[in-house]
């Protein structure tokens, strides 16, 4: 009977430490209020242009079995270690931006005095409430995030488990950031413990102006949910920055789309793109831009300098974890476009380069 009831105990305390990671479900005065977008519609968020995924129920176990199961090529053989943080060359606030990419699409910047981080996903497991770890490249990037003096706003583009997890915004706390986020994540933030007052959940192409920052949430071509029935219940999108010397624009995870256009007729051509790149396949292609579908959304943005992100963390998809920076390189020195590849942790700025955009061919 001990035993009964230590088991008991131990299946209780799994539960609700797998139920804290799905964040909170979208009850239905939330969903009224959602229901107020014009981009909600037959009870859920609706993408610009239809979009759909090739994935059916036959396909499921094959790549359940991939993705779990047959891993070489797919991750590092060695750690990918962030570099550390150089807190006053970071905030000596000289220069008119500085960008630090963190792995995947966690993005550190320094802009108008202040401290922003997109995306800050540094846990060590994108797939938390499944029977098999998705572990990230780096296993000690949360000690990175708390070793982050201060940061002012947080941004967060939708609530997908590699960009959202609850370690990280634990990590956070102390801080007390503003959040701005896509619309209907904003309640997974109150379950964890971030004041509703601290956040700002923001529709397509909501503005706010947070000092001398202008900051638009823009449209992108994907999707949202943490569970089996929250599918597209919050939004999601990409951020753009500007103030009077300079604009920064990050896509968000998405397809590619005509939303790219829509950007720079609205909005003007970007000084930096930080542009998804990474976790593609043909079952969910509209979802996830090729390679150079990203250097072609980047040349039609007439982009200034270009970062691709969304790779270099986990392995969410079956291409190894070099393919989207060798398919992107070659096709933006054939495009003519200027990029660069920083190596995690390496700071940049307007006056600075990367080291080696192909530091990445040196690491199995």
């Amino acid at each position: 009977m001990l035993f009964l009831y230590a088991l008991l105990a131990l299946v209780v305390i799994v539960f609700f430490q797998v139920r804290i990671h799905f964040g909170a479900k979208p009850n239905t005065s939330l969903q009224r209020r959602y229901a107020q977008s014009p981009n909600w519609k037959e009870d859920r968020f609706m993408n610009l242009e239809e979009t759909t995924m090739a994935l059916g129920l036959k396909d499921v176990p094959g790549m359940l079995k991939k993705q779990f199961l047959d891993r070489a090529g797919r991750v590092p053989k060695q750690d990918i270690p962030i570099r550390a943080l150089d807190w006053q060359a970071f905030t000596s606030d000289d220069e008119d931006y500085k960008i630090i990419w963190l792995g995947h699409s966690a993005v550190l910047i320094r802009f108008a005095g202040k401290t922003w981080l997109i995306d800050p996903m540094m846990g060590p497991n994108a797939s938390p409430i499944a029977p098999f770890k998705t572990k990230r490249f780096e296993s000690n990037a949360l000690e990175y995030l708390k070793q982050i003096p201060k940061v002012d706003y947080v941004l967060m583009s939708h609530d997908h488990y590699d960009h959202l997890d609850f370690a990280s915004i634990q990590a956070l706390l102390p801080h007390q950031a503003k959040y701005i986020t896509a619309l209907g994540v904003g309640r997974h933030l109150e379950k964890w413990g971030i004041p509703a007052c601290d956040i700002t959940e923001l529709d397509w192409w909501d503005h706010v102006q947070l000092e001398e920052v202008s900051l638009h949430f823009t449209p992108s071509r994907h999707f949202s949910g943490r569970g089996t029935r929250d599918r597209a219940k919050s939004l999601w999108g990409g951020f753009y920055l500007q103030n009077s010397a300079a604009k920064l624009y990050f896509s968000g995870d998405g397809g590619y789309g005509d939303h790219f256009k829509e950007v720079k007729a609205r909005l003007g051509k970007a000084d930096v793109i930080l542009v998804e790149n990474g976790q593609y396949n043909a079952l969910w292609h509209q979802i996830h831009m090729y390679p150079e579908e990203a250097v072609s959304a980047s040349v039609e943005m007439q982009a200034d300098r270009v970062i691709p992100v969304h790779w270099g963390g986990f392995a969410l998809a079956m291409h190894s974890w070099q393919e989207p920076v060798e398919r992107f390189s070659e096709a933006a020195q054939q495009a003519g476009l200027n990029f660069e590849i920083p190596y995690p942790g390496e700071m940049l700025s307007p006056n600075t380069k990367t080291a080696d955009s192909f530091w990445w061919k040196s690491i199995q």
